[in-house]
């Protein structure tokens, strides 16, 4: 016979009759406080790592050719010349000034003497004005370049940088009507990289409050509210510390942590959204806390751990491009998907037993009362019903609806930006940047020959490179003839001028001339060596060929991940069938909206970009992963509340209808987070994270509107009990066949089972007495 206060094992929730979602939250709630320790202890020693592992930081590796070549440079001993310009010019583009005038030619001066004196961080200086530098004058004769190297060794280049760009603003400052700009090897990448940086921290900073207004929306009370928020941050401060020690062994893209703190709070909110109302309804229906908690477990604790896992394996199809900013990407959202998933059945339900009823405190006098009552939305259930009676028609005009908006990614040109084309022209370095590609065509970002072999030195090579130098001639101004060679270790790398804009048509297409016919008859006939052409031209070239030709297994793998997911947890071929497609609809839908307002230039005014005629090449394969995950969340949610109503006994469609209403509320919170957490994207600087945020913030819209309150309901409808159907020769399969404890009698509302008080003791049961009915 059990003791007084306790249930018997087979009541409990972490009994062998519960699912390991439920057994694990009950070691959770009877051992609160260890749960809650070690959850903070994990925190610690993420931090802890971050500082504790160090050593070099892991290097990413381009695909393709472009990557070849960076290896061989790496490899050698010597670190290849930083090169640096500094654009000298009228400051005004209409201006009739000559650079032959006396105030160009004086700020020239000037600036070549204030470099001379710099001589431990400056060397190798080139004035425009000297003999035999002709081609450092643009040919309108009205731009020059000075150029100059930063001295090293390697742990003072930054210092050396600085010490010459100071020096550069001096000069400008001195001569306030010419206008003097640097851009080049380091000064160009240090300008993106501390824009983005800007950026990134400015979202970090909006995030935060932005999420805490909307949860204390949701909720009403500022304790409830805030619970989602710890277990966000937690969680996404583990994630980063652990990716910073894992930095040292996997190459880590410099953007995935402000990626990561972005993605991490998106996911950790909405799950913890799911537990909470869930717990909350549970309460507000008659149900003692303990019971509540049991119930939560094992509906939306089972729905939060199979979101997560989907999430995880949908992002861990990236490993399969090859390419190290992907499996950064991958490696970084995985970390705090996952360790939110784990937050969820620990660490969530031990605070939540903590607090009990208290949860609730800190209400809002005027969102507390209105948010306290749980039931259906009257919104969403009117709609829900009237797409069950006519099923085939709002389907179909929801149908076209998104096939519309989908029409445009039809003409969808993958193409990364340049740096002018990437960031706004307000940046003194993107300027400087813009105004010397207008001026010296090719120049400021030439492609790069990396030659490297036994007979590299020999003097066939240099008659290699002359032979070069002659065709490039011929070829109407693709490859320019300006070409220059330096000797980086055992290597040579030749720096060859390309047309256009260094990622445009023009571009690449010079890029392929320079491969395939310039090269092959040159430096291919030389023996003894090898050549890889890499650059920023090269770089995202390769990088869009591999993405390519990788893109069918990543999307197969997506693709057969979910299905059979969907396929064990619910036990039917159409669910996950009807979840794939509806979400390759929002997501094509989003596609399509990217093209329209980016590639096709509209609404460029209010999101403040200008448009180059491309959608940049990573983002379509990014968003299918990320978002097949992430919309996965609402479909499983309302998929088992659904299926909740129809093992209760409901008919198919009003099983429907109550299912889609009574999940209405959390999906709804969760999509308005997401969204929001989305959109602050779209106040970053560069256009690509532009793109990122409109793509997902309408797919997440789409999904938890369009589809959520039409679609779903209107195929489901039109298949019926067909829905969970399982062929005969698939019976075999693994998986949950009956949610008995979700199709219990509810106690009448106002009735309370006799419990002990959760937040008191460390041994009571999770469960309650059973129902008999």
């Amino acid at each position: 016979m059990p003791g007084i206060g306790k249930p018997s094992p087979d009541e409990a929730i972490g009994s062998p009759r519960g699912t390991f979602v439920e057994r694990v939250t009950a070691w959770s709630v009877l051992h609160r406080k260890t749960a809650i320790g070690g959850w903070f202890a994990l925190v610690l020693v993420a931090l802890l790592a971050s500082v504790l592992v160090t050593g070099s930081e892991a290097l990413t590796t381009d695909p393709g050719e472009s990557g070849r070549a960076q290896d061989v440079l790496r490899s050698q001993q010597t670190d290849e010349p930083v090169h640096e310009n500094v654009l000298i010019q009228p400051r005004e583009a209409d201006s009739r000034t000559r650079f032959s005038s006396a105030e160009i030619q004086a700020a020239v001066d000037d600036m070549v003497r204030t470099l001379k004196r710099e001589s431990e961080s400056v060397t190798d200086i080139r004035s425009p004005l000297d003999k035999g530098n002709e081609s450092l004058l643009s040919e309108d004769g009205r731009s020059g370049l000075v150029t100059f190297e930063v001295a090293g060794p390697d742990e003072e280049l930054g210092l050396h940088s600085e010490t010459a760009w100071k020096s550069i603003n001096a000069v400008q400052d001195r001569h306030k009507n010419v206008w003097v700009g640097q851009a080049g090897d380091m000064s160009t990448r240090a300008a993106v990289d501390n824009a983005y940086d800007d950026d990134f921290q400015r979202s970090e900073v909006i995030s935060l409050p932005l999420t805490l207004i909307i949860l204390l929306i949701v909720f009403g009370a500022l304790i409830a509210a805030s619970v989602p928020l710890l277990l966000s941050i937690t969680a996404v401060l583990s994630a980063l510390g652990f990716l910073q020690a894992l930095g040292h062994v996997i190459p880590i893209n410099s953007t995935v942590s402000s990626v990561v703190l972005l993605i991490g709070m998106a996911v950790g909110v909405d799950y913890s959204l799911f537990y909470l109302r869930r717990e909350r309804e549970e309460r507000q229906r008659g149900r003692d806390f303990k019971e509540a908690l049991r119930v939560t477990a094992r509906t939306s604790g089972h729905a939060v751990v199979l979101s997560g896992v989907t999430v995880m394996l949908c992002l861990s199809g990236l490993y399969l491009t090859g390419m190290d900013v992907f499996r950064g990407l991958a490696v970084g959202t995985s970390i705090v998907v996952g360790l939110t998933v784990i937050g969820s059945m620990t660490v969530l339900p031990a605070l939540l037993s903590v607090l009990g009823h208290r949860v609730d405190k800190g209400r809002i006098p005027w969102l507390g009362r209105r948010r306290t009552a749980a039931g259906e939305s009257r919104v969403w259930a009117a709609v829900a019903r009237a797409v069950v009676r006519r099923p085939l028609a709002w389907g179909g005009v929801a149908l076209l609806a998104l096939l519309a908006v989908a029409v445009p990614a039809l003409d969808m040109r993958l193409q990364d930006p340049s740096v002018t084309d990437s960031m706004p022209h307000t940046n003194p370095a993107v300027e400087t940047v813009a105004r010397m590609d207008k001026a010296f065509p090719g120049d400021p970002s030439p492609a790069r020959l990396v030659v490297w072999g036994d007979k590299v030195g020999d003097p066939a090579v240099r008659q290699a490179v002359d032979s070069l130098r002659e065709r490039a001639a011929d070829t109407d101004g693709q490859i320019g003839t300006s070409i220059t060679s330096t000797k980086v270790g055992d290597a040579l790398v030749v720096k060859v001028p390309l047309a256009g804009s260094g990622t445009d048509k023009t571009s690449n297409a010079a890029l392929e001339t320079l491969r395939e016919d310039l090269l092959p008859p040159t430096l291919g006939k030389v023996d003894g060596i090898e050549y890889a052409v890499n650059g920023q031209t090269a770089q995202p070239y390769d990088f869009t060929k591999t993405l390519k030709d990788t893109t069918p297994l990543v999307l197969a793998f997506v693709l057969a991940v979910a299905f059979i997911l969907l396929l064990v947890s619910f036990r039917s071929l159409a669910v996950p069938v009807i979840s794939i497609v509806l979400n390759l609809l929002s997501i094509t839908a989003a596609y399509g909206a990217v093209t329209w307002v980016f590639q096709d230039g509209h609404l460029s005014s209010l999101l403040d970009f200008t448009p180059y005629g491309g959608v940049t090449s990573w983002l379509p394969l990014f968003m299918f992963v990320l978002l097949f995950g992430l919309s996965m969340d609402y479909h499983i949610f309302i998929l088992s509340r659904i299926r909740e109503r129809r093992l209760a006994g409901e008919e198919p469609k009003t099983a429907v209808v109550s299912g889609i209403a009574t999940s209405a509320g959390v999906v709804t919170s969760a999509a308005v987070i997401m969204v929001a957490v989305f959109s602050i994207f779209v106040t970053l600087s560069a256009i690509e994270y532009k793109m990122l945020g409109v793509g997902m913030a309408l797919a997440i819209l789409i999904d938890a509107t369009v589809v959520r309150g039409v679609l779903l309901p209107a195929v489901m409808s039109v298949l019926g009990e067909n829905t969970w159907a399982l062929p005969r020769w698939m019976q075999w399969l693994p998986g949950r066949r009956t949610e008995a404890a979700v199709s219990q009698p509810v106690p009448a509302p106002g009735h309370t089972e006799p419990s002990v008080p959760v937040h008191r003791g460390e041994d009571e049961s999770l469960s309650a007495p059973r129902s008999q009915g």
